[in-house]
């Protein structure tokens, strides 16, 4: 499985003929565009043939606000495939994978409750390549049957977080296989594919080729001198075979110039700065087949049987597959976001451009290894964290743009602060029978709370201060704050945004201290109630928004609070319609059933490590 990354220092020798002087596409793997590219810039329809070769037509720009990533397809009615990595099947889940998936489970859910149209959430495991092969014979089982309790083991994980996903792919099956075949011949039949030789330092781990620039000397476990990846510590061997070559070479300018028209293809910037830092140096050809007496577990090359086709290939048409392709894939493309891990950037971001990166998960500032037994188990975080508390936790903390540390006492401390006392404690302080003894949403006062044009620079209104009108102000903004986040890719600025008014609304209803006023005094009851209102008006915001990230705890939230499942969409949210004179559909309604604590505090277990099950 050899793809050829910049810089390569191996030799090729190409028996191919001079490569046609054809435009050619924008995306290297991708080999026909039907339509303009709206803002997620990938193709709606592969083909073979001449007309593989026609040039795409230049991507549609639309304006978006700054520093926020595109957002096609996001209209009412618009379909949108969101797509994790199809994880590889050599190893069972970690951490670093339900964060991918609960990015892509976050954003598919927020777009639902948006009602911006049909959308599909794709997940799955890769099962092909020279690691699930070593893998089975290391466990001295067969790569089918490896991968069969693997991927079950994946789907399992992904179910146990609550990860809504529409498709599980796994490339095993008949229906991805015939689509990689498929998708083999359009590259043949438009000329882009090549016999060739090659050789070079082969990195099996990271299935690809490494040039020396990226390598460096260290001893094995026996002492010996070798090579190893300067990235990963994997070590590499010399490696010469004859292969397939795919014409990337013939792709790098106008690539280039594509990603620079078209700057939030590759979200966060950073990611996108490195990929352009990539594209400045020389991008040879790459490796698209392996020989088959090396690697039998792979889809065979069609026609050729004495070759396999390259892992990455076969893994990345997966995007395509899942909706159909060849016949049927039209109607979900353009129209797709990737979320990958910053480890397989380059294959995506090279070969197949339109994502969301994200970095890595680290313990104590360590990477996770298996050698070092601290590779996290999510099976038992959830049971030890609750789901929506390991879901939050990741969410909240997770960085795109670099990597996080993992420990136990931050996530203790995160979850009980946020969840347990700040939202779970103010739900339980506004619906308290001492405070709200007739368990309805009462009424709101506008002699209290009295509207103002500009709340900069008041003095205070009724019986509001200054800093009400500041706090109800932060909190009305907030949907179109956690919506510009989501979209921009940075859900944990969206939570960060929601942990604040909640702080917030905490400090309103201390500061007024309902507790204390005299409900015999009518004019004191009309204050009492207009300060439950405004406080429960905010928790259903708050429930509202949270739903993408812990379900089950809005959920809850919501119910408490008599909101009905109809009720709880994006599009129509409203905050305080009484405060600008409009009717309050849930003024003077009866509240839900008292459930119990929203979210119990978590305790410490003394366990900073939790090592991933064995196979």
């Amino acid at each position: 499985v050899l793809p050829l990354h910049r810089g390569q220092t191996g030799a090729r020798t190409a028996h191919a003929p001079p490569a046609r002087l054809f435009p050619p596409p924008h995306w290297p793997l991708l080999p026909r565009l039907r339509r303009p590219f709206r803002a997620v810039f990938l193709p709606r329809r592969l083909c073979g043939g001449a007309a593989a070769a026609a040039m795409l037509r230049p991507p549609r720009r639309l304006p978006r606000p700054p520093r926020r990533a595109a957002t096609a397809a996001t209209g009412p009615g618009r379909r949108l495939l969101l797509s994790t990595p199809i994880f590889y099947a050599n190893g069972p889940p970690h951490i670093g994978h339900l964060y991918s998936a609960l990015l892509a489970d976050a954003l598919h859910r927020h777009r639902g409750l948006r009602g911006a149209g049909p959308g599909r959430l794709s997940t799955g495991t890769d099962e092909h390549g020279l690691k699930i092969q070593q893998a089975a014979a290391a466990a001295g089982t067969s790569p089918p049957e490896l991968c069969q309790r693997v991927s079950g083991l994946f789907r399992q994980a992904l179910t146990q977080a609550a990860v809504s996903f529409t498709d599980f792919t796994r490339t095993s099956e008949p229906r991805h296989q015939r689509a990689v075949r498929h998708f083999w011949g359009a590259l043949r039949d438009g000329g882009s594919l090549y016999k060739g030789s090659y050789e070079g330092w082969y990195c099996t781990p990271e299935e690809c080729f490494l040039p020396e620039s990226q390598l460096t000397e260290r001893r094995d476990a026996q002492g010996r001198p070798c090579k190893v990846s300067l990235e990963s510590g994997h070590q590499v061997h010399w490696t010469k075979e004859e292969n397939y070559m795919f014409k990337l070479s013939a792709f790098r300018d106008p690539l280039q110039k594509w990603l620079q028209d078209n700057p939030h293809a590759i979200s966060p910037d950073p990611f996108y700065q490195c990929v352009l830092r990539w594209l400045e140096e020389d991008l040879p050809d790459l490796s698209v087949s392996r020989e088959r007496s090396r690697l039998p577990w792979g889809i065979p090359v069609p026609s050729d049987s004495t070759q396999t086709i390259y892992v990455w290939v076969d893994a990345l048409v997966n995007y395509l597959s899942v909706v159909g392709y060849p016949e049927t894939h039209g109607e979900w493309w353009p129209a797709a976001h990737h979320v990958v891990g910053k480890d397989i950037l380059k294959f995506h971001a090279v070969y197949w451009p339109r994502i969301f990166v994200h970095s890595h998960w680290t313990v104590h500032g360590q990477k996770m290894s298996k050698s070092l037994g601290n590779v996290i188990d999510p099976f038992a975080c959830i049971g030890q964290y609750t789901l929506d508390g390991f879901r939050y936790f990741l969410l909240r903390q997770g960085v795109p743009e670099r990597d996080c540390d993992y420990y136990d006492e931050k996530v203790v401390k995160l979850v009980n602060s946020e969840l347990a006392d700040a939202l779970g404690g103010l739900l339980n302080r506004s619906t308290a029978l001492s405070i709200n003894p007739s368990n309805t949403y009462p009424c709101f006062s506008e002699s209290c709370f009295p509207k103002v044009l500009d709340y900069r620079g008041t003095k205070g209104m009724g019986r509001a201060s200054a800093e009400d009108y500041e706090f109800v102000a932060s909190v009305a903004s907030l949907p179109l704050q956690v919506a510009s986040y989501f979209e921009g890719f940075q859900i944990y600025k969206a939570l960060e945004c929601i942990a604040l008014c909640v702080r917030q609304t905490n400090g309103f209803f201390q500061r007024h201290r309902p507790w204390k006023l005299d409900r015999k005094d009518p004019a004191e009851q009309l204050w009492l109630d207009t300060i439950i209102h405004v406080t429960l008006e905010c928790l259903r915001v708050y429930g509202t928004l949270l739903q993408p990230v812990i379900p089950h705890t809005a959920d809850k939230l919501l119910s408490r609070l008599a909101v009905e499942p109809e009720e709880r969409g994006l599009s129509s949210l409203t905050f305080l319609p009484r405060y600008h004179g409009k009717p309050c559909p849930f003024e003077g309604r009866q509240l839900g059933p008292d459930t119990g604590i929203l979210f119990h505090r978590l305790e410490k277990s003394g366990r900073h490590q939790i090592e991933t099950k064995k196979l």
